[in-house]
């Protein structure tokens, strides 16, 4: 290894420009959020080191041709244009590839090439100019950074603008990207003319740092490891990348699983079931694909180097058809059982059931088929449960360990599923979590905690449909609906009701009305129904319309027996008995 003549910025565009600097298969994808990119260009224009990077010298035509490379990112969207594009090497020129300094490189390209489209607040996700508008970097003309940024160190205000933000005060803003164009003094000086800034102090003197960081300064001073194949490469990939930004251990099996398959792009297909699950409206990273190959073929299921040789990853692309068929299908399946990426709190908690579901060979039919129907019910159950619990909330790799052994006993892969197993083991698996005390108990306090679950909590989902199983969740025909209506405990109504002044602060209080006590899971037909309808009302009517009499129809939704509880007036007592109802069919199912 050794040091190497300092570069500038336009340099090293030119060279990433003309692919002979490109990023090896082991690098991660760019992560830096657009702040940290703008604070980028300060630090340069005020003069502070970026830190060295390093550089690998491929110039053997097999180490070119035999790898897989990629080009630097020029244009980011957040989640949804995150990849970095493949070029294809064999027969190209000589070229570098990226050890250390990825992200500040395509930060650096990014500002001067590229664009930056990141999620406005308050807008639901979607792969649309509406929801991540394509922004590009921006230098304030007018003036120092605010008093708030300059107590932070930061003196020129760098910006991702969207195109009418730029409009709307054009000349209060520079492209950055212009700069570019600009390589001599003599052409910096006409456009600062041109564009009437040669008299403004604070413009005229930051673009000519600017002109002078990109153009003239040689600040980009880094290191090149020559005469190094692959695997050396990996090695010194790992060592470097223990400082800046973080290189998680999913990362470094993703190294190791790209550089050692033989038959497929191991970074293709990854990432490519990272986007069809996120399509199904769940948002996982790499790192949930990585831990469930390990899950499933590794003894050991830790992140750690020693789990992420070729002998380890091997099985990974041997059944990786199947393993990409059986992660999507239990997708599915979660997203049948009525779950979003909102109220599935624990994504750990479907490797149990990705593992069955692969090991017995269910993917295809796993969601439909008649024959697999107890099997879906039992993973139902159980999921819900260890939700609820909170069982995957610290120390997943000993839970989820522990968990595998209901799958195949203390000896693991011989076999994989215990062949006595017919349905989802969930009473074995509860067995082994309460011998190693990793089952909370079902306290009175627990239990209510869970009905004092609010309509807006995550976790309401999935006490609401534990309670309420047979709702067709599959299709969506479901609503979270409050039995008193919301509306009835505004205070206006509330006075118009006559509730007793000793009653108020009750009926007010949000951990009854708005709280599991008042809330249930209701087909649409009943949904439609309700609507702004008393409760005792409300059931009445359904209880005729539905040909059941009163009593079933609120036996069958955990509502008193007692009609005359469901009175507004009674709200109170309707509360108590309520909570003795859910509490015991909650305690009977956890």
């Amino acid at each position: 290894m050794s040091f190497q003549a300092p570069i500038s910025v336009s340099d090293v565009i030119s060279r990433i420009r003309s692919r002979r600097l490109l990023l090896p298969a082991i690098q991660r994808e760019f992560v830096w959020e657009p702040h940290k990119v703008e604070w980028l260009f300060d630090s340069l224009l005020q003069g502070y080191p970026i830190g060295s990077f390093l550089f690998w010298e491929v110039r053997d035509q097999s180490v070119k041709s035999d790898y897989r490379y990629y080009e630097v990112l020029k244009e980011f969207r957040e989640r949804y244009q995150t990849h970095n594009p493949e070029f294809n090497t064999k027969g190209h020129i000589d070229f570098d590839a990226v050890l250390d300094g990825q992200q500040r490189l395509t930060a650096l390209f990014i500002g001067l090439t590229g664009t930056y489209a990141y999620k406005k607040p308050r807008v639901r996700w979607e792969d649309s100019e509406r929801a991540l508008p394509t922004r590009k970097l921006y230098l304030n003309l007018s003036g120092p950074a605010s008093e708030d940024d300059n107590e932070a160190g930061r003196k020129y205000e760098f910006k991702f603008l969207t195109a009418d933000e730029f409009s709307g005060n054009a000349k209060q803003w520079f492209d950055v990207g212009r700069i570019l164009d600009l390589p001599q003094a003599y052409e910096f000086t006409q456009m600062l003319i041109s564009d009437g800034l040669q008299d403004d102090k604070f413009a005229a003197t930051a673009l000519s740092k600017l002109h002078a960081v990109v153009h003239t300064e040689r600040i980009i001073n880094y290191y090149v490891v020559t005469k190094a194949d692959m695997e050396q490469a990996l090695n010194v990939f790992v060592r470097v990348n223990s400082g800046g930004e973080p290189l998680s251990l999913s990362d470094m099996l993703m190294s190791t699983a790209i550089a050692n398959w033989t038959s497929r792009d191991a970074k293709k297909e990854i990432l490519g079931l990272v986007d069809q699950v996120q399509a199904k409206g769940f948002f996982i990273s790499k790192d949930l694909i990585l831990k469930a190959c390990l899950y499933l073929y590794n003894s050991d299921i830790r992140y750690k180097v020693s789990n992420f040789k070729a002998a380890h990853v091997k099985p990974f692309e041997d059944n990786w058809d199947a393993v990409h068929a059986s992660i999507l299908a239990v997708f599915d399946l979660v997203g049948n059982f009525g779950y979003d990426e909102r109220s599935l709190t624990s994504k750990n908690a479907l490797l149990p059931i990705i593992y069955w579901v692969h090991h017995k060979g269910i993917a295809k039919g796993l969601t439909s088929q008649v024959a697999l129907r107890d099997d879906r019910d039992a993973m139902r159950r159980w999921l819900h449960t260890m939700l609820l619990k909170g069982v995957f909330g610290s120390s997943a790799d000993t839970i989820l360990s522990a968990i595998r052994k209901a799958f195949v006993g203390d000896d693991f892969g011989n076999p994989f599923v215990l062949p006595r197993l017919a349905v989802f083991p969930a009473a074995e698996i509860g067995t082994i979590l309460r011998a190693q005390g990793k089952d909370p108990h079902v306290t009175d306090e627990f239990i209510d905690s869970l009905l004092y679950t609010e309509y807006e909590d995550r976790e309401a989902f999935t006490i609401l449909a534990l309670l309420a199983p047979n709702l067709d969740y599959k299709n969506g025909d479901f609503n979270k609906d409050h039995l008193h209506p919301e509306s009835a405990f505004k205070n206006k109504a509330l006075n118009a009701a006559n509730i007793a002044a000793a009653d108020l602060e009750f009926y007010r209080d949000r951990r009854h009305w708005n709280s599991i006590l008042n809330l249930r899971h209701l087909d649409a037909n009943e949904n439609k129904s309700k609507q702004h309808s008393t409760l005792v009302d409300w059931a009445s009517k359904e209880s005729k319309r539905q040909k059941v009499s009163l009593t079933k129809f609120c036996a069958d939704r955990q509502l008193p027996d007692d009609a005359t509880l469901l009175e507004f007036a009674r709200f109170r007592e309707f509360v108590s008995e309520r909570r003795k109802i859910l509490g015991k069919q909650l305690r009977q199912l956890l």
